[in-house]
């Protein structure tokens, strides 16, 4: 079959072909755009392209059912899978089938043309090579299209046939539990047990034995023989949540079970050797208490091997609709009452508030809805109280205007497009970069490299930026 260079880019919008066929023509590569599944296939039959970017959901045929036919019949093409509708689900069936790389809508461009480039390298530096796939279960209490549950998301699927050492922090009540249990379960290790342990909920003097177990007689009350934590998960994921509250003298114990996987229990005098894979969590800042002698640091390297950050609620707003839906659905059903459903203008009061306690808060708030609003529909008044009073003060101005402006900004695009601007993106994303740039050197004081890291980019992408934007 004839190879050819070309990207083919196949989704039912227009204007995300627009701008994936400029920007990819700007790098000096060619494109071939369809608008579903079914041409694409139809196309192969004569071609086979260098990658395939491709969208979860069209009409017809989707994505991942695309993606599977072209692993089993064309498994040396690498494909790009790009959704705007993201969630943990979405991320893991596209790494399960064998995406090269996930991109999550609203996407950087530069960002899209970095992963399609190291998918065209990818063919020539392994062109036998088949993506992994493996059984993954659902894990349908982490959800959230916001684009910091994206990077989430991506993370843990990027993670599913590793075995490395993971760090999870955040904000408690942000989920790092449920998202240790995602990382067991899209592991190797998942017919094995995951142990989760909270060091903040353990009695200092009986962490040890919690942890190693202990010998019958060791101490007073050890009438028997006790396997401690880390030989119950042996073979599997051992979860150490807010790992930033333990004593310094455990500090030193586990930095050697993490060195050679051995250790004695209380009491014991044959070393016990186990296969633990550990996830760390936190909502604490470890360098900061590596700083102030609270935590060793050799200790924090040996966790800090990967870190995965979970956003605030108040980070992610636009998941609350999704998340609050959920919430209520789930709990109706375990309380064997009909769902109740939020009004527009509640979820709009609700995407105002601060959430303290993140996503446990929200949920909390659910199951009071739950079990004390009379009518199914919820009005801001059937809120509690102290959210009620909250009505006219939003979390903060910050994110009040982010709001507003993303509301703004989708309503000219939509007006834009009906009028058959359809260019409209391609200005708004100009207009928009330039406006970071400009900020970002402003408040960086025209530092490059730290105007870089605060946009998140490297500092060659933004040189190039300014010299294409001709920004002094």
């Amino acid at each position: 079959m004839p190879t050819t260079d070309e990207i083919w880019i196949v989704d039912d919008d227009q204007s995300i072909r627009w701008v994936l066929d400029k920007a990819l023509q700007k790098e000096g590569l060619q494109a071939r755009l369809f608008e579903s599944a079914e041409d694409t296939l139809d196309a192969l039959k004569d071609f086979r392209p260098r990658v395939i970017v491709t969208d979860i959901r069209m009409p017809g045929m989707s994505g991942i059912e695309l993606l599977a036919i072209l692993k089993q019949q064309y498994p040396q093409i690498p494909i790009v899978i790009m959704t705007a509708y993201s969630d943990l689900d979405s991320a893991v069936s596209a790494y399960e089938g064998g995406a090269f790389e996930y991109l999550p809508k609203p996407f950087d461009t530069d960002e899209a043309i970095d992963i399609i480039q190291r998918a065209s390298q990818s063919v020539t530096t392994d062109e036998s090579a088949e993506s992994p796939a493996t059984e993954l279960a659902s894990m349908p209490d982490i959800i959230g299209e916001s684009p910091a549950m994206q990077e989430v998301f991506r993370a843990i699927g990027r993670l599913m046939r590793s075995d490395v050492t993971v760090l999870v922090t955040g904000e408690s009540g942000t989920g790092k539990e449920l998202v240790a249990q995602a990382l067991h379960r899209h592991s190797m290790r998942k017919d094995s047990p995951f142990i989760a342990l909270n060091m903040a909920a353990i009695p200092k003097d009986l962490m040890e034995s919690e942890l190693f177990g202990h010998e019958k007689g060791a101490f007073t009350g050890a009438n028997t023989q006790r396997k401690g934590r880390f030989e119950q998960a042996d073979g599997g994921t051992l979860f150490m949540d807010e790992i930033g509250d333990m004593p310094a003298e455990l500090q030193t114990r586990l930095l050697r079970v993490l060195a050679d996987g051995g250790f004695y229990r209380i009491g014991g005098h044959t070393p016990v050797k186990v296969n633990v894979r550990i996830i760390a969590a936190t909502h604490q800042d470890l360098l900061q208490r590596v700083e102030t002698r609270q935590f060793r640091e050799d200790l924090y390297h040996r966790l800090n091997v990967i870190r995965i950050r979970i956003p605030a609620l108040r980070e992610r707003l636009e998941d609350i609709p999704l998340l609050a839906s959920r919430f209520l659905t789930r709990i109706a059903q375990e309380l064997e009452v009909e769902p109740k459903i939020l009004t527009e203008e509640a979820e709009k009061h609700l995407m105002k508030m601060p959430w303290p306690g993140n996503v446990r808060e929200l949920e909390n708030t659910c199951r009071w809805l739950t079990v004390m609003c009379h009518s199914r529909e919820v009005y801001i008044r059937d809120l509690p109280v102290e959210l009620q009073e909250s009505r006219d003060q939003p979390a903060s101005s910050a994110e009040t205007n982010t709001i507003d402006w993303r509301s703004a900004l989708n309503r000219w695009l939509e007006n834009a497009y009906q009028s058959g601007d359809l260019e409209a993106i391609k200005h708004v994303i100009e207009d928009a970069e330039q406006t970071l740039i400009r900020s970002a050197l402003t408040y960086t004081e025209g530092k490059k490299h730290e105007a870089a890291n605060l946009l998140g980019w490297g500092r060659n992408t933004l040189t190039r930026k300014i010299q294409g934007y001709n920004i002094e």
